[in-house]
């Protein structure tokens, strides 16, 4: 990787973290495919990602929390079974194309969530999911995320939005919490056979930071989201399916 691949690695991920952590979201999506953009190999993709995903989405969890945003409730059922089989998510090993194609899909999927939270009308009644439900859904999640690299709150979040199981901000503040605790458990399931990480990745840190705290506070205490949602999705459509067309 060249140093100008590194350095407009850094603006994506300044632009990929601002956007997802305005959702709640920790950015490991966004990030797979900026890696892919500039060519850095899978394995060091992934174990990247989801370091610059453990911040982003630490950082956004602690700003949706003292906003108020943050039902630790309804957190906790769904991050009892995902924990464990995010390990062992982290663990297995994809073939490089097939993580790929799932990552190209993992994204469109993120895409259709994002315009279905921008749509939903905010009078709808609440409804509460079953806890065996809860645990059944965490647990495929988890496991899903430890695979891809990615922190599974562009999984759950559909799940409660268009379920109707909590309101769009305290969605947005369980997903970044959720997405923490997917993230750590995946870490640590790839963290033995993680390649060296690149000098660079400081740098990338420093921009994701800068851009979860000024996403977070957008979407925590700020402004609506659906303008940011829109452009957004159609950010991850563009990669998704870039990604699955190769």
């Amino acid at each position: 990787m060249t140093d100008g691949d590194s350095l407009l690695l850094g603006v994506l991920v300044l632009f990929v973290a601002t956007l997802y952590a305005s959702v709640g979201h920790g950015g490991a999506s966004g990030y797979v495919a900026a890696m892919a953009l500039v060519g850095m190999p899978t394995p060091l993709m992934r174990v990247s990602a989801l370091i610059l995903n453990l911040l982003v989405a630490g950082i956004a969890s602690l700003r949706f929390a003292r906003a108020g945003h943050l039902a630790w409730r309804k957190l906790v059922p769904y991050a009892l079974t995902s924990i464990p089989l995010a390990f062992v998510g982290g663990l297995l090993t994809v073939p490089g194309h097939l993580h790929t194609r799932i990552v190209g899909l993992v994204l469109l999927f993120a895409a259709v969530q994002l315009l279905v939270r921008a749509r939903q009308d905010p009078a709808l009644p609440l409804r509460v999911m079953p806890l065996p439900a809860a645990l059944l859904i965490g647990a495929g999640i988890g496991l899903l995320s430890g695979v891809t690299g990615v922190g599974g709150g562009i999984f759950l979040s559909p799940v409660l939005i268009v379920g109707r199981f909590a309101r769009t901000r305290d969605v947005s503040g369980v997903s970044a919490a959720f997405i923490w605790v997917n993230s750590a458990a995946g870490l640590l399931g790839r963290w033995s056979s993680a390649p060296a990480l690149p000098g660079a990745l400081a740098g990338w840190a420093v921009a994701a930071a800068l851009g979860a705290a000024i996403g977070s506070e957008i979407g925590s205490r700020r402004v609506g989201e659906p303008t940011i949602r829109r452009l957004l999705a159609v950010v991850l459509i563009v990669a998704g399916v870039k990604m699955l067309i190769g």
